[in-house]
């Protein structure tokens, strides 16, 4: 197969995607998945750093403020682009409430706050979180794409606007 027409670009992207897709097998793999590809929910990390900010120290309730305000500011420029570039989600039933809030995969919001956060954590975190979120972040990730929610462009693209959004952030802060 060349790789010649846009048309071939994303039939190899579909084709690559399936490959790893494991939301219709049951198993350990699948929940762990789908326990990742949760795990980069804004709500979450949301509820997180309020409670960090409501309870910790001066240092922690600036760093919340700082990430809060880097999720918020992702999530703008992942659905501004989604809203662009309107990309389906590939078909599937896993993540239903994703597919109804928002039918629309390119880029994936979760790699995107995901990395972003992961930047952010190696300029004004402490080195033991930024390590872990930098473990975490691939996995979360690549649970998108296994889990059906996303392509594996998707969430690559993801990956690069959260580095991107990331840096720009630390230099902001």
């Amino acid at each position: 197969m060349s790789l010649g027409t846009w048309e071939d670009l994303l039939e190899l992207d579909r084709r690559l995607t399936v490959r790893i897709r494991v939301a219709e097998r049951p198993g350990l793999l699948r929940r762990l998945a789908a326990l990742l590809a949760h795990s980069g929910d804004s709500w979450f990390w949301l509820l997180g750093l309020g409670l960090l900010w409501w309870r910790g120290s001066d240092f922690w309730r600036g760093w919340a403020v700082a990430l809060v305000i880097g999720i918020a500011v992702t999530a703008a420029v992942v659905m501004a682009t989604k809203l662009l570039v309107r990309r389906r989600r590939p078909e599937g039933e896993w993540g239903r409430f994703y597919r109804e809030t928002d039918p629309h995969s390119f880029p994936s919001g979760h790699a995107a706050r995901a990395f972003m956060l992961a930047v952010l954590a190696l300029d004004l975190g402490p080195g033991w979180l930024a390590a872990v979120l930098w473990v975490w972040a691939p996995l979360v990730a690549l649970a998108r794409a296994a889990m059906g929610v996303h392509y594996l462009s998707d969430v690559l693209a993801g990956v690069l606007l959260g580095l991107v959004m990331g840096a720009g952030l630390a230099r902001l802060f």
